[in-house]
């Protein structure tokens, strides 16, 4: 059966072509691009994707403005019916600004941007997103962040372990001071996932295909 992604682009995102092309390489889904300022999603819709990029130049905290934009009130009713959405680096950052998804991303504790590949952990396998990896399993995808230290306080952090809500770890170095290493969480139901890393970007056999099965997992 076909899916129909929607893609949210707002002013300054950048990976949201990324996105597309990740997506519809996969040929199992209608992938369709949706405005910052629409007030509604599709009917149709079975999962909403926000990309990477610095929306609204991540001015004030990043994700804060694009947390408030029109849409967000459509994404938030859309997930808490129980639906699909993905947030990627930014993404991420927007969705945990909505309160979707616990905790938030500080600033890198080198203070640098930082962009280069990173080898994560695969911590939850049983997850519509994550079905055809194995647990603990080690995959390579890119970073490319200067807000990516993800920070939850002690009693948030007891809970998303209870749950199960963590789905990758940085493996073998932590490239921005994240308790526990953490680079993506789940929701409680696991059906909205945030990741600061870049699967869209290992899609290809040229350079890697460690991303390519969380896109083909929504469908299998």
């Amino acid at each position: 059966m076909t899916m129909k992604i929607g893609i949210v682009v707002f002013p300054g995102s950048n990976c949201d072509n990324d996105l597309f092309r990740a997506f519809e390489k996969q040929k199992l889904y209608e992938v369709v691009f949706l405005w910052h300022k629409d007030t509604d999603l599709p009917k149709d819709l079975d999962l909403c994707a926000i990309p990477g990029g610095f929306s609204f130049g991540d001015y004030l905290r990043t994700g804060a403005i694009a947390s408030k934009s029109p849409i967000i009130n459509a994404i938030i009713k859309f997930a808490n019916s129980g639906r699909f959405v993905l947030g990627i680096c930014n993404g991420f950052q927007i969705l945990c600004e909505t309160g979707l998804l616990p905790g938030v991303l500080l600033r890198n504790i080198s203070t640098k941007f930082v962009c280069k590949n990173q080898i994560l952990k695969v911590c939850n396998s049983n997850t519509s997103f994550s079905k055809l990896y194995n647990e603990n399993e080690e995959v390579n995808f890119p970073i490319a962040h200067h807000d990516g230290n993800y920070f939850v306080n002690n009693e948030t952090k007891k809970m998303i372990y209870d749950n199960n809500q963590i789905a990758f770890k940085y493996h073998k170095n932590n490239p921005n001071g994240s308790v526990d290493n953490i680079a993506g969480v789940y929701s409680q139901n696991h059906r909205i996932l945030g990741l600061m890393p870049h699967p869209e970007r290992r899609v290809t056999s040229e350079i890697g295909l460690d991303g390519e099965r969380l896109f083909k997992s929504l469908n299998v």
